[in-house]
């Protein structure tokens, strides 16, 4: 059984910092392709970064200022994000599928286990 956890959320000012995490149980995530999403009010949820056994992905919009990573050894896929914008705010989401989309896709309906989402908030 496929369970994930996003935490990291908060609030912050624009340009700064927040680091997301999405914990696996039952499961080992190095093993898997790991998509991040968001869906911010009145939106759609749209891919941020991906993270495969050979690539990662950025979508254009977070590209430089988000960093994704592995930690093996806490079973986790982080999302470092620097130089907060107030776009960024919405609910972030990690989601992980036995059959994933190339990392670039950054197609949500690929992906069938998701996580509960974290909320972002960037104030002006």
């Amino acid at each position: 059984q496929f369970s994930l956890a996003e935490s990291g959320g908060g609030t912050v000012q624009s340009g700064g910092s927040l680091r997301l995490s999405c914990v696996a149980s039952g499961f080992t995530l190095s093993a898997y392709t790991i998509g991040w999403f968001r869906q911010a009010p009145g939106k759609g949820r749209e891919g941020v970064s991906c993270i495969s056994d050979s690539n990662t992905y950025y979508a254009d919009s977070v590209k430089g200022r988000f960093t994704i990573s592995r930690d093996n050894a806490k079973n986790t896929v982080d999302l470092q994000m620097n130089s907060l914008k107030p776009a960024d705010t919405a609910v972030y989401f990690c989601a992980t599928d036995t059959d994933p989309p190339p990392c670039d896709s950054g197609d949500p309906l690929a992906y069938d286990y998701w996580g509960q989402g974290t909320q972002v908030t960037v104030s002006e």
